[in-house]
């Protein structure tokens, strides 16, 4: 985008510090951070008294020396007998009311790699108590375990090389800024790297920067626990947090593999509970918003689409202090100027570039308004924010009732499907893969239902299998960009963002998806019913009992609310205050803010001038920006990194055989549909029906499409299945053949196996007859061939060849002797032969200069005699 120059590579910088010790005495604490290779090692020194002046201070030293192997040993001698906590990183430290707590990561996993960075899942943790005070607080145990309830022990992610809070086309664009604190409005960038010519010594001189990225807080978890060590340590021991959901599949194309990885990210702005976390604050912050970005990679071709999801952004919620199963929807504050929706859609013109295309699932026509009243208030919204774009840049919306088309017994994939197509061309995909010209993404799909749950899963699926169809014919896998739902490559798509889905609904609602992507193909089995029950009913449990203490946690992990020891009214425990509005809700009336700008021009003229690219990965901001003048810098050695070469390491623990060793190899392409078993039925793909499901349009108009359907629905569409599944079993099934299996030899091969003729059969029978007759005697062979009137006769006709002990003498070609690879029997020279190559290597000679006339006569009689 900003750097079309192959000769200026930019790397991102390893971090220094992927294991950690902790060393506890009484009065201090030692954390001793190594690299990887554990060759270079960094101290930070924690003192442990706790003084009643400074008891919300954290008092950390770090060691400015950095030692070697030698040195930290002599280091570590002095401290005693100490207790030693063995980590991966530093999460950050936490207070609640009394001392502070450290939090560190004892476990972790492998879960995905993006060519050379690992990318690793957190699955265990330990709290350690930093100060003891003297009379502690009695609420500090209950903060404690309510800080405790957010499990980081799943669905978190980090990577020491990788910036996971970043999207792959803006890693792979070029610095433009330098500083954390850079205003891109006001200060200048970098030069064009283009039109850098100063930078090489030569016309095609090679030079390679090293940077460190500058993450994106709004997806960054343990941002507020870092915030005491932030501007007092080295960056390398801030280990940043993710949380979400990634996941990687691996796919075999006869041997050559292909890497498809998913990766979620959560934001924590506006986080929180389903019922309790609704539309959007005043800046802008959706509920449930997650940015979900798939890539596909083959070696070091990369090929990557993004998406996100998120709640309706405009001021609404649900009253759920009445038990009902379907809480009315409200809108709280009348946004006449759609300033909220006008803060949320700036910020995605910012980070993704135009068109912005929404993608809106609730209902539209209802007998009495309910999700309807969220579609008027959108539309509203983008109707009136257009009016002041440019029209080539202008959000586009889409409409798609999808419960209302799944009960009506529509196609929705197919319907779905061209929806996709129709996103793709305009928004198209970042591809960067040798030989080819880089491609870049510009505009986002942002898909909604009221929850963002089960119906935007199932829609970003249908988005992001057009989008691997490409993905692949991009990367000359494919020749067209079509892909079949039974095949084996959509099977495995299915199943991430099947689990993907029930990740964010678990996080998010409190339980896994009550209506999948089965569902809405029709494909599902009937007993999956009984299962979308049990999850309706864990899904209303959680929302009614344990949402809001689970919002507590939320706001005290975030640093949303911090506990303090006063009796006022604004230091009331969370637990105690009736609302957490105005912790997610900071207004400010535009007259005491800084910006003049009226409420027309909603989008900031730098934003302007960068459509349709994206403005964040034109103007890249990074917090260092070093030249490397070695090549031996271990800091960006990413080969050293992923394979880890300096130490023994075992294939099942590294991720690259792991994700080979689960696809498995076959003899047909995965791109093929699959033979289904019983009778032929039409493609799921095109039909949107299952083998076992009526036509009948009636049948169909179930509540499967409907994420607010109640339960006599659900047991309505239970006894039609089971109903289906009876007239199902008297369908006979036929036996499965080989042919069904494999792909014919004249397709894979070009030739077709056939019967031998009889001359052909005749000519093996004397071959083999004559082998066998070449190491029986003459007994054997008699009574092989047999007491037939014939056998005297051909008997005569193979006594030329008789010897004393068999009846053929059959002779080789070549006779190479007995050699084997287990002993080798040396040639026989002749003593003459020996005699001449020992006087030719008594012969001196001098290689600089030229030979003498008897030399070249010596060496003209020894190579005559060989």
């Amino acid at each position: 985008m900003n750097n079309s120059n192959s000769n200026i590579v930019f790397n991102p910088l390893i971090s220094g510090i992927q294991k950690v010790v902790l060393y506890e005495t009484k009065t201090l604490m030692y954390l001793v951070g190594s690299n990887n290779r554990e060759t270079r090692f960094r101290v930070l020194i924690i003192d442990r008294t706790l003084e009643p002046e400074d008891g919300s201070r954290l008092h950390i030293i770090e060691d400015p020396n950095e030692y070697n192997a030698l040195g930290i040993r002599r280091f570590l001698s002095t401290l005693g007998s100490p207790k030693v906590t063995s980590a991966y990183g530093v999460l950050g430290f936490v207070r609640f009311l009394e001392g502070y707590y450290l939090l560190l990561v004892t476990k972790r996993k492998c879960c995905a790699h993006l060519g050379m960075h690992l990318i690793y899942t957190i699955k265990d943790t330990v709290m350690v108590k930093v100060n003891e005070p003297t009379a502690p607080h009695s609420y500090e145990e209950r903060y404690k375990r309510m800080f405790q309830n957010i499990d980081l022990r799943s669905n978190f992610y980090f990577s020491y090389s990788y910036d996971l809070t970043r999207t792959l086309q803006y890693n792979s664009s070029a610095p433009r800024y330098v500083g954390p604190g850079v205003n891109i409005e006001i200060e200048e960038p970098i030069p064009d790297w283009d039109k850098l010519t100063n930078n090489v010594q030569q016309a095609n001189g090679r030079v390679d920067y090293a940077f460190r990225s500058c993450s994106r807080k709004r997806f960054v978890w343990n941002a507020f626990l870092l915030e005491p060590m932030k501007d007092i340590v080295h960056k390398d021991w801030l280990l940043e947090v993710t949380h979400g959901y990634v996941s990687q599949s691996c796919v075999s194309v006869f041997g050559r593999r292909i890497n498809v990885c998913l990766i979620a990210r959560r934001s924590t702005r506006f986080a929180g509970t389903r019922f309790l976390k609704r539309g959007a604050n005043f800046r802008g912050d959706v509920a449930n918003e997650v940015e979900t970005e798939q890539i596909v990679s083959n070696d070091h071709d990369m090929c990557s689409f993004t998406q996100m999801r998120g709640s309706v952004p405009s001021h609404w919620s649900q009253d759920i202090s009445k038990m009902v199963p379907k809480p009315p929807i409200q809108l709280d504050i009348t946004d006449p100027f759609a300033q909220t929706s006008a803060r949320h859609f700036e910020r995605l013109l910012f980070h993704y570039g135009s068109p912005l295309i929404m993608l809106n699932l609730v209902k539209k026509r209802e007998k009495r308004q309910h999700e309807s009243i969220l579609s008027k208030e959108l539309v509203n919204s983008i109707r009136y924010l257009n009016q002041f774009l440019p029209p080539p840049h202008r959000m586009k919306y889409i409409h798609f009732d999808m419960a209302r088309k799944s009960r009506g017994g529509d196609n929705v994939m197919e319907m779905l499907a061209e929806i996709a197509e129709s996103v793709l061309q305009q928004t198209g995909m970042f591809l960067k893969a040798r030989g080819l010209p880089l491609t870049f993404q510009t505009g986002i799909v942002r898909t909604n239902c009221v929850d963002c749950l089960d119906r935007t899963n199932t829609a970003q699926f249908a988005i992001g299998k057009c989008a691997l169809g490409h993905q692949l014919e991009r990367l000359g896998f494919l020749k067209s960009a079509k892909l079949e739902f039974d095949s084996e490559c959509v099977t495995m798509l299915e199943n991430l963002y099947e689990e993907h889905g029930d990740t964010l609904a678990l996080q998010y609602g409190g339980s896994q998806l009550v209506h999948r992507i089965k569902t809405y193909r029709k494909t599902a089995a009937w007993a999956s019913q009984g299962n979308d029950i049990m999850q309706t009913l864990s899904r209303y449990y959680s929302n009614t009992f344990n949402d809001t203490e689970k919002q507590h946690s939320i706001n005290l992990f975030l640093g949303y609310y911090m506990p303090s020891k006063g009796h006022n009214a604004e230091n009331q425990p969370i637990w105690e205050q009736q609302t957490d509005y105005y912790m997610h809700n900071v207004y400010q009336p535009s007259s005491l803010t800084e910006e003049t700008r009226p409420i027309t021009d909603w989008v900031r003229s730098k934003i302007r001038k960068c459509l349709p690219h994206s403005c964040s990965d034109l103007n890249k901001i990074v917090n260092n920006l070093i030249e490397v003048v070695s090549k031996d810098f271990e800091m960006i050695d990413g080969y050293s990194n992923y394979y880890q070469s300096f130490k023994w390491t075992d294939f099942g623990e590294h991720i690259s055989y792991e994700l080979a060793s689960r696809s498995i190899p076959t003899c047909r392409s995965p791109f093929q549909r699959q033979i289904q078993e019983g009778k032929a039925r039409k493609n799921p793909s095109l039909t949107g029906q299952s083998s076992t499901s009526s036509t009948n349009s009636n049948e169909s108009s179930s509540s499967e499409g409907d994420d607010s359907s109640t339960d006599e629905d659900l047991s309505a569409s239970l006894m039609l299945k089971e109903q289906q599944q009876k007239k199902s079993q008297h369908v006979a099934i036929k036996p499965r053949t080989l042919e069904q299996l494999l792909p014919p030899m004249n397709e894979v091969y070009g030739c077709k196996v056939s019967n031998p003729s009889k001359d052909s059969m005749s000519i093996y029978k004397r071959y083999a007859q004559m082998g066998k007759l070449s190491t029986l005697t003459t007994t054997a062979a008699a009574a092989l061939m047999g007491a037939s009137a014939n056998s005297n006769a051909q008997l005569s006709r193979l006594r030329p060849t008789v010897n004393a002990g068999a009846i053929i003498n059959l002779k080789p070609l070549s006779d190479y002797g007995t050699d084997s690879y287990l002993s080798v029997k040396p040639p026989v020279v002749s003593e003459k032969s020996l005699r001449i190559y020992a006087d030719y290597c008594m012969i001196p000679r001098n290689f600089n200069t030229v030979p003498k006339f008897d030399e070249f006569n010596e060496l003209h009689r020894y190579i005559l005699m060989l």
